[in-house]
């Protein structure tokens, strides 16, 4: 399954069964802020939005980028892997 980066609606979308997973963010200048996933009910608990939210991880680290973890799921994932913290905007 591969994960597409929709730059012009700044996502980053899976899709399974005819369905969409993705990761949602807006950028300012060196700052992602991550502020949605979404995963449909039929297909959670499968780790959709892990690897959705780990490859936005991954285009952050990649580019330099500190994040902005809005969206719940997002602060879950980052204390399930401590290794990406240190992309994380501090105020």
């Amino acid at each position: 399954m591969e994960i597409k980066h929709d730059k012009q609606n700044q996502r980053f979308v899976l899709n399974v069964e005819g369905q969409e997973v993705y990761m949602a963010y807006s950028l300012d200048g060196d700052v992602m802020d991550l502020y949605t996933t979404y995963t449909p009910p039929n297909l959670r608990g499968k780790g959709y939005a892990e690897k959705v939210v780990r490859t936005a991880m991954e285009f952050a680290k990649e580019n330099h980028f500190y994040v902005i973890p809005s969206c719940s799921y997002v602060a879950v994932f980052l204390q399930r892997h401590p290794d990406y913290t240190y992309l994380v905007k501090l105020n």
